[in-house]
């Protein structure tokens, strides 16, 4: 199989980025596949070669701006047969803001959000220019409110849906699109390396493996939709989100996200925040009801 357009995908090594990287070498995409670990990167490339499908490992540690540059000079001269841009890139810190790396943190910021803008600064052109492609930007449900516990990560993932819903708008008429794909909890390395304890229950429902997360969002990126939230519970979630007030809910994360540290380096807390948080789930629940209930009658 010859594929004459290619798919850029950053973060193939492993999870929903190997699983978009394969998926788009089946629907014919000469894949282009960014991550740090070049090893990772061999593996998947045979991986999609033994199916018939072509991949180009492109190691780059995006954290790092001349690395992106270089990585962009590469890309270049395939300027006009790129289609597809999916920043899926991206890493966690789990823990109190004052506990967690510094540097860790920054690096996060270089790798969720400024290597997601850098690429998509010098690809949208390009695409633009021959008036069509799609980009993809990988954002989470943790986009949707703050996230104490998970600070950082959560703070990220909002600046990547708000870019992305912007850059839609601005893409409009040109015949490219931008979606922001916001999954749950995914079973992937991402877990471990964000530092999260081996027990830690999920913050959302997860009711997909890698493989259907990555079908989901390319069926979603190729349909031109602009924010895709998979499954149910999750859209449900969203939906509910909009009737509890913030404050309320961000308690309600902060205690999620405690119940998934390491319980040796959770601070004790104020029996009136517990009770908050209690009645925050007890309201959630009770509009659920309301909510099945108005469903029932209709």
């Amino acid at each position: 199989m010859v594929a004459s357009k290619i798919a850029v995908v950053t973060g193939a090594s492993s999870g929903i980025g190997a699983e978009l990287a394969v998926q788009l070498a089946e629907r014919e995409y000469h894949v282009f596949a960014v991550a740090r670990r070049a090893e990772r990167l061999h593996d998947l490339r045979v991986r999609i070669s033994r199916k018939g499908g072509q991949c180009t490992a492109l190691p780059a540690d995006l954290s790092d701006y001349e690395q992106r540059e270089r990585l962009i000079a590469a890309l270049e001269p395939n300027a006009d047969e790129i289609d597809v841009l999916v920043n899926n890139a991206g890493f966690g810190t789990h823990g109190y803001f004052t506990d967690t790396d510094l540097d860790r943190e920054l690096q996060l910021i270089e790798v969720n959000c400024a290597a997601l803008v850098h690429l998509t600064k010098r690809i949208l052109p390009w695409m633009q220019q021959r008036k069509g492609g799609y980009i993809l930007n990988l954002a989470s449900m943790a986009a949707f409110q703050p996230g104490p516990v998970m600070a950082m990560y959560y703070a990220s993932k909002a600046f990547v849906l708000s870019l992305s819903q912007a850059l839609s708008e601005e893409c409009a008429g040109t015949g490219v699109s931008v979606t922001a794909f916001c999954p749950g909890t995914i079973p992937t390395e991402f877990q471990r390396t964000a530092g999260l304890a081996r027990s830690a229950p999920p913050a959302y429902a997860t009711n997909m493996n890698a493989q259907e997360a990555a079908q989901i969002a390319l069926d979603a990126l190729f349909a031109r939709k602009r924010v895709v939230v998979p499954g149910a519970k999750n859209k449900v979630a969203i939906f509910m989100n909009r009737f509890v007030p913030r404050r309320l809910a961000t308690r309600a994360v902060k205690r999620i996200q405690e119940a998934r540290l390491d319980r040796s380096v959770v601070r004790g807390q104020r029996s009136e925040e517990n009770g908050a948080g209690n009645g925050l789930l007890s309201k959630v629940k009770n509009l659920s009801a309301k909510a099945k209930g108005l469903r029932s009658k209709a």
